[in-house]
């Protein structure tokens, strides 16, 4: 991967990192929606929403426009494709390592 992109995937890992902010990411997955409609269903003040917010725009991952009196947000793909397509190098890895464990679960089975 293109070394230019590794602060990207840090930022958008560590903003990904708190349970709250993976729920607003997953939340404006769903269409863009502002501010107040998207803090809703969590159990802390519009500051606090806004502060997580916050961070996910600071890595790009979340956009947020001003229209009036309402801030409207929306989910930016293109960081959370790289990271995506960062993890997907690692499948076969993993792929590989169950596969093996199978492997290796079976003969003890066919050894009893």
């Amino acid at each position: 991967m293109n070394a230019a992109l590794m602060p990207q995937l840090d930022a958008t890992f560590s903003a990904l990192s708190d349970s709250t902010r993976r729920a607003i990411v997953a939340r404006l997955a769903s269409g863009e929606t502002s501010l107040s409609d998207l803090a809703e269903p969590f159990d802390m003040s519009l500051t606090a929403v806004s502060k997580h917010l916050r961070v996910l725009s600071d890595a790009g991952l979340v956009d947020v426009e001003k229209r009036g009196r309402t801030r409207h947000c929306r989910l930016r793909g293109a960081p959370i494709k790289e990271a995506v397509d960062w993890l997907s190098k690692y499948e076969a890895f993993w792929i590989d390592r169950f596969d093996a464990l199978a492997r290796h679960l079976a003969n003890e089975d066919t050894q009893k």
